[in-house]
């Protein structure tokens, strides 16, 4: 494989997200660290070489920029068993995969985002606005994981998957966000199970 290069915002889930997949599978990754506070993603350097929408998470691979976290984690995890081999299975965990960007991540991770990083005091009209609505999705998210994972393990198969990885991310620091991770016990143990992944390693890492 080609020399890796993870373009970056340590705190940011979705980058933690490629951290932890190259982690578990003992794949070694430059970090080249970004401050988004401060608009360092959008100067004409990084907007030139790194990725004109101006966002990371970026896996450079050798020569080559894979903006999207999702993305990012199928390319490190081809030919892993963090793919299921079952056809269904390896759909369905693509399923879980585009919920958590379009359900899970847009709740849960803003209000993280909102909360820890710019702080309820500093929040725009808009923001305020929609911080009873998030916070309800957010927990519909949640209960709905809880409840899948009351008859199972992983969110597909008997064993990890990319899934897990990109619900995990979030997910874990969600009470950063406001959210009460005590109110679905099912979602608790999975996240210790993730946690003991081999290879396993922390957000702060």
């Amino acid at each position: 494989m080609s020399n890796l290069i993870l373009h970056e915002y340590a705190r940011s889930g979705n980058c933690y997200k490629i951290r932890l997949t190259a982690a578990c599978l003992g794949l070694p990754v430059e970090r080249r660290e970004y401050d988004i506070m401060a608009g360092a993603t959008r100067t004409p350097s990084f907007l030139d070489t790194v990725n004109a929408n101006g966002r990371i998470p970026v896996l450079q691979v050798g020569d080559r920029f894979l903006p999207e976290s999702g993305a990012a984690c199928l390319y490190l995890a081809d030919g892993s068993a963090l793919l299921p081999a079952d056809r269904f299975d390896r759909a369905d965990m693509m399923r879980w995969m585009f919920w958590e960007q379009y359900n899970h991540e847009p709740n849960v991770a803003t209000l993280r985002f909102w909360r820890l990083f710019i702080g309820d005091d500093r929040l725009n009209d808009l923001q305020r606005a929609q911080l009873p609505a998030k916070q309800v999705a957010g927990e519909a998210a949640l209960a709905l994981m809880d409840e899948h994972l009351s008859t199972r393990d992983y969110f597909v198969g008997d064993r990890p998957t990319l899934a897990d990885i990109a619900l995990y991310a979030y997910t874990h620091v969600a009470n950063e966000g406001g959210f009460d991770l005590s109110l679905y016990p099912s979602v608790q143990k999975w996240l210790g199970q993730v946690a003991a992944m081999p290879g396993h390693v922390t957000l702060d890492a």
